[in-house]
């Protein structure tokens, strides 16, 4: 025969149920077919449907229901089957795990029984709940654990389940547990697939707006940015900058972009602690709030009656100093989480980053400007003044020889004629440029030179240069003019203060520098009760070698003349 005999014993009661091959063979397609479906559709809902429907057809239950739960043990998913809508609704809440369900939980093996109401583990039904006699519950297991469970009540053509019908949703089971460890799993990386996405988008806002901020040094044009990009990449109403008031502990609001702006401008002022703002620039850390009418923390009320809801401040800070605070408002139940917060973080710390950059580089033109003065002011010193004053010893020594020697003291007057419109020449060049033309980088030597013979002409005493033997001193234009400068400067000084004789320059070439040795006779100073910071002179010999990287060294004693000794680097 085609036929097989399956006998079903229950106390006293025994039945034999027969099945044609080809019903066998109908249901292991059937079974065949649910693996599949199984297999192909990995999303949650649509698995556990396809789960309880088969396993209701093949056993013939008029009631059938499906129950997953979490790592807890809680019932997360019910899926009841046979029941119309308005039963569902009567029977209340899905079962919470007592009874043959609890039962099924604890000893995680099948129960099948033909009456529930004598079953000693039954803890009876809801009062609407429709009436159910025989039960099999099948617990779905991964291993050692618990994924859920089937439950099937009221066998259609029988007064209790088979357990051959038992065996074949143990089957069903199996596959449900496959198929829900499948789709926990399919959902997993759907959400990891969909986090790395939005922390890529993160990732590319971050550095879009760090690349646009580095390119700016402007305070406006950075704080624009930021505020418009937050705004747009957290789809927010309203946002504002307050930026740290340099020297006090308070900060003032320096943008707001969004709706109601007249909110939150009625206080545009917090001092460090006070307020939301206050609060964040004192401790350095993002404040969030789902809640702000309930927040006493914060103080202004017009933005609350505006209806806005949900608020998060952020401290723009640069080397762990707050040099300001973003904050994005919405009127929308808004949950800021810890992957936004992040991003807010790293927006505000490049943010402050730039903003200090741009405090700096306008710092940095201030005292560019300092030093261009300073620098002009020692030019008109070293060169201009210097000549200025030539002039004038020329002239005295003209006066004195008129009497006693006209044509020596014509010669003066006319080198003094000479050197005011030298002088003129020099300053109306300034004026234009404000570089002195009486030396352009070109040989130094030759440059000193020409001093030497400047000095030789107008003062009593006699200077001499020894230096190398083909006369050339290659040098950078900086390095050439800070020494050329130097050399004028000492000049100057020997032939106002020291009443010397004889000045012997030397000049010489080692592999890293360039030295420079002026020595005079004359009456020399002590150097205990002089300080570079005093005088012009001195000072400006030092700033000058400092500034290309070398030195002065200077030594006196009163009555024993002075040795003055620069150098500076041959190179850059």
């Amino acid at each position: 025969m085609d036929d097989f005999g399956v006998k079903y014993k229950c106390g006293e009661v025994s039945s034999m149920v027969v099945l044609t091959r080809e019903q066998l063979e109908e249901r292991l397609a059937a079974l065949h077919q649910a693996s599949l479906k199984l297999v192909r559709d990995l999303k949650m809902e649509n698995a556990l449907e396809t789960i309880i429907n088969v396993a209701r057809d093949q056993v013939g239950a008029r009631y059938a229901a499906l129950g997953v739960d979490d790592e807890q043990g809680n019932l997360i998913r019910f899926i009841p089957v046979g029941l119309t809508q308005e039963e569902i609704d009567q029977t209340g809440r899905p079962p919470i795990g007592k009874g043959l369900i609890g039962a099924i939980k604890r000893e995680h093996h099948t129960i099948r029984i033909p009456e529930i109401s004598a079953d000693p583990r039954k803890v009876g039904f809801p009062g609407q709940h429709p009436k159910m006699r025989s039960f099999l519950g099948v617990p779905i297991m991964l291993g050692d654990r618990l994924l859920g469970q089937i439950y099937l009540t009221d066998k259609i053509d029988n007064f209790e389940f088979t357990d051959t019908d038992a065996k074949v949703i143990e089957t069903l089971a199996a596959y449900a547990a496959v198929a829900i460890n499948n789709a926990r799993l399919y959902k997993v990386l759907v959400e990891r697939d969909s986090e790395l996405t939005r922390r890529n988008e993160d990732m590319a806002l971050v550095n879009q707006l760090a690349a646009t901020l580095t390119n700016s040094s402007e305070v406006d044009q950075i704080l624009e940015l930021t505020l418009t990009r937050v705004i747009e990449h957290l789809g927010v109403e309203a946002g504002e900058i307050f930026l740290r008031e340099e020297g006090r502990q308070g900060l003032r609001m320096a943008l707001h972009q969004g709706e109601a702006a007249e909110a939150f401008w009625t206080r545009d002022h917090f001092n460090f602690g006070e307020g939301y703002i206050g609060i964040v620039a004192q401790s350095g850390k993002p404040i969030v709030s789902t809640d702000l009418q309930a927040d006493v923390r914060y103080l202004r009320h017009a933005v609350v009656e505006a209806g806005f809801r949900c608020l998060a401040c952020i401290p723009l800070t640069v080397r762990e100093t707050v040099v300001g605070v973003l904050c994005v408002a919405t009127r929308q139940e808004r949950h800021i989480d810890k992957r936004e917060l992040d991003l807010l973080m790293s927006i505000g710390a490049w943010a402050g980053i730039t903003i200090e950059n741009a405090r700096l580089h306008r710092q940095a033109q201030r005292l560019a400007v300092l030093e261009e003065r300073e620098r002009i002011g020692m030019d008109l010193h070293d060169g201009i003044i210097q000549s200025i004053y030539a002039v004038g010893l020329a002239l005295d020594i003209a006066r004195h020889t008129l009497d006693e020697d006209p044509k020596m003291a014509q010669v003066k007057i006319e080198q003094g004629i000479d050197g005011l419109n030298n002088a003129i020449r020099d300053i109306r060049a300034y004026i234009l440029d404000l570089s002195p033309r009486q030396f352009r980088g070109e040989d130094l030597m030759s440059g000193i030179e020409k001093l030497i013979a400047e000095f030789n002409a107008n003062s009593s005493a006699l200077a001499k240069i020894v230096g190398p033997k083909d006369g050339l001193v290659t040098l950078p234009t900086a390095n050439a003019t800070a020494l050329f400068h130097i050399c004028q400067e000492a000049l100057a000084n020997i032939a106002r203060h020291a009443s010397a004789q004889q000045v012997n320059l030397n000049l010489w070439i080692t592999h890293n520098r360039v030295i420079l040795e002026i020595d005079d006779d004359g009456m020399g100073f002590d150097l205990r009760k002089m300080s570079v910071t005093l005088g012009h002179g001195l000072s400006n010999m030092h700033t000058r070698a400092h500034r290309v990287g070398g030195d002065v060294e200077i030594n006196s004693s009163p009555g024993a003349g002075t040795t003055i000794m620069a150098w500076v680097p041959r190179r850059e």
